[in-house]
């Protein structure tokens, strides 16, 4: 078998930016999806990365969909098995912030149906297509075959903001699904993990800037800077690698130690 391949979503920018260069460097070919894709924009967006990421000497495959397109999600699969054979780790880190942060008792259906279908109903199913295809997989590679799933929820599944509740509650869904899928694809070898990165530094939080930055400094942190999304990519190199196969349902979170209480 040749190298691994990793099937990303919102491998544009932010984070997923970050998981796929992180594997490429690795030697991972990467088949990356985003919503808007142009070719003809190589200083930014999804060709930009494929670009950085084929100076490693992979293969990178744009794929345009929205996740939360149910119709797109086999066209997605069947392009990735076309271009590489196989699907060998699933990434699923697209998401979106609600348009408006508003209080829990403003918040309007339209917001909390575009974060809904985005960060928990896509995934959900996108994952559904993928798992299986690569129930296929492990039915005709060697016993020790393993692919991989990993969700990247968020610390907001378990912290509250409630002037993005659905945002919260998306992502509360989604670790549920990680949770539901990893006992799904036990029998069958296919490990399944939930990342929750913390305050991390990309576009989806670069308004709220100033507010993060004055809460790390007065100790909200026990590691006291922004995370990265390099430091998701290392978590999920980590976790493809196979250091922690033995860990199928594990929750890590990648947040400077927010969630660790004190008095």
């Amino acid at each position: 078998m040749g190298k691994a391949v990793a099937l990303i979503t919102g491998a544009s920018r932010g984070i997923g930016r970050g998981v796929a260069l992180t594997l490429a460097r690795q030697g991972y070919d990467i088949a990356g999806m985003a919503t808007k894709p142009d070719p003809n924009n190589t200083e930014t967006g999804l060709y930009a990365v494929k670009n950085e990421a084929e100076q490693s000497g992979i293969t990178f495959l744009p794929l345009a969909g929205n996740i939360a397109d149910l119709d797109a999600h086999q066209r997605i699969v069947d392009e990735t098995v076309d271009c590489f054979g196989r699907v060998d780790i699933l990434v699923n880190n697209a998401g979106v912030a609600p348009l408006q942060r508003n209080d829990l008792l403003a918040c309007e259906p339209e917001s909390y149906d575009r974060v809904m279908d985005i960060n928990l109903r896509g995934p959900y199913f996108f994952t559904q297509r993928v798992a299986q295809q690569m129930v296929k997989q492990v039915e005709t590679e060697t016993p020790a075959y393993a692919p991989r799933v990993v969700f990247i929820s968020s610390i907001s599944s378990r912290v509250i903001s409630i002037n993005r509740a659905e945002y919260c509650v998306s992502k509360a869904g989604l670790s549920m699904t990680a949770q539901c899928f990893a006992v799904a694809l036990a029998p069958y070898g296919i490990n399944v993990f939930d990342l929750q990165p913390g305050i991390t530094a990309t576009d989806m939080t670069s308004a709220v800037t100033a507010k993060y930055d004055k809460l790390i400094e007065e100790g909200l942190l026990l590691t006291p800077r922004w995370g990265t999304p390099e430091d998701v990519g290392k978590a999920v190199l980590s976790l493809a690698e196979g250091h922690f196969d033995y860990s199928t349902g594990a929750v890590i979170e990648i947040g400077g130690g927010l969630s660790v209480p004190r008095l």
